[in-house]
């Protein structure tokens, strides 16, 4: 597939999987909704964060992993287990969402003069902001649980066509095990994230 076809379908799928999320978050914060329809800076700055932060963020996770999902369709290029890339994605899962969080905070803070402008005070509010997003308590829990596009067909077609864990797989009713595979495997990547972030900010104090 050429690259910009991919990268195409990839931003058609992160966007398609962002906006129920949004949706569903608005909806869920008491008074948000409302604020937003009043437009002017609120809105504004809403736009804004999803346009620089959530987009990229979601987009870049996203890419990694179709990536991968390309690559287990060829297992004999691949020379692994194919759930080895389930491994692979879920640590770079939880090194890429807080990265990017990291840099696109930190570019706010020169472009926007969000956080006072202060490079030092957008760094230091990552690691809260990703502890709390596990539980959908902010719009970083949107971005996180938007990546599970992404996620579930690449660990389903993963672990389907592990070998090494093909006599665990058997043993459950196919579908519904495969899925439920998927589903621990993106919790754990979720609760990566949230312990990581959580205990870089128990050492920020």
């Amino acid at each position: 597939m050429p690259g910009i076809q991919f990268v195409s379908i990839v931003l058609a799928f992160s966007l398609a999987a962002l906006l129920p999320v949004l949706c569903l978050y608005i909806l869920l914060s008491p008074g948000f909704a409302a604020a937003l329809a009043a437009g002017g800076p609120s809105l504004a700055r809403f736009l804004r964060q999803v346009t620089t932060n959530g987009l990229p963020v979601v987009f870049a996770v996203n890419y990694v992993s179709f990536f991968l999902f390309a690559v287990i369709q060829k297992p004999k290029v691949a020379r692994r287990d194919t759930a080895f890339f389930v491994l692979v994605d879920i640590l770079l899962r939880a090194i890429l969402f807080p990265s990017l969080h990291a840099l696109i905070y930190v570019l706010s803070a020169d472009w926007f003069e969000s956080f006072g402008g202060s490079r030092a005070t957008a760094l230091s509010v990552v690691a809260p902001t990703l502890a709390r997003s596990a539980f959908f308590e902010n719009i970083s829990g949107v971005y996180l649980y938007a990546t599970m596009i992404s996620a579930l067909p690449l660990y389903v077609s993963a672990f389907g066509q592990s070998e090494f864990l093909g006599p665990t797989v058997r043993r459950l009713p196919i579908k519904a095990g495969l899925m439920l595979l998927a589903l621990f495997a993106f919790a754990l990547s979720v609760g990566l994230i949230a312990i990581g972030a959580q205990g870089i900010a128990y050492l920020q104090g």
